[in-house]
């Protein structure tokens, strides 16, 4: 691994693993200057963020040799409405709430470009 200025980073040991999805799973142990371990609440999210297991597959995988099944990363769910487009359809637009929430993300992004074109 390099820092910013493009130098070789020698206070922690990095380790990479490239998954078929293309995705990168990257972990880095820091070096301890007093030689201390780390506690269960960065051991769970070193397993959690870094590495993408649970502790029930970290150690399959250590003692068994079973790889975990990471499969290929889901894409994001469409979002919602957005808080700016509920924001102007309450407060400028005069919608009540319960309207708005049943919304459909289209629904409510026309409503908005209609009072901004229209005026009502």
């Amino acid at each position: 691994m390099r820092d910013a200025r493009e130098r070789s980073v020698t206070h922690h040991v990095t380790y990479e693993l490239h998954l078929s999805d293309g995705r990168v799973l990257r972990t880095r142990i820091s070096r301890r200057p007093n030689r201390s371990t780390y506690g269960p609440q960065m051991w769970r999210a070193i397993l959690r963020h870094q590495l993408c297991v649970t502790e029930a597959e970290y150690w399959a995988c250590v003692q068994d040799d079973v790889v975990p099944e990471r499969s290929i990363a889901r894409p994001v769910a469409e979002a919602g409405v957005p808080a700016q487009v509920v924001h102007t359809l309450i407060h400028q637009v005069g919608i009540p709430d319960a309207e708005v929430a049943a919304m459909s993300r289209e629904e409510a992004i026309a409503r908005v470009n209609q009072f901004w074109t229209e005026g009502a």
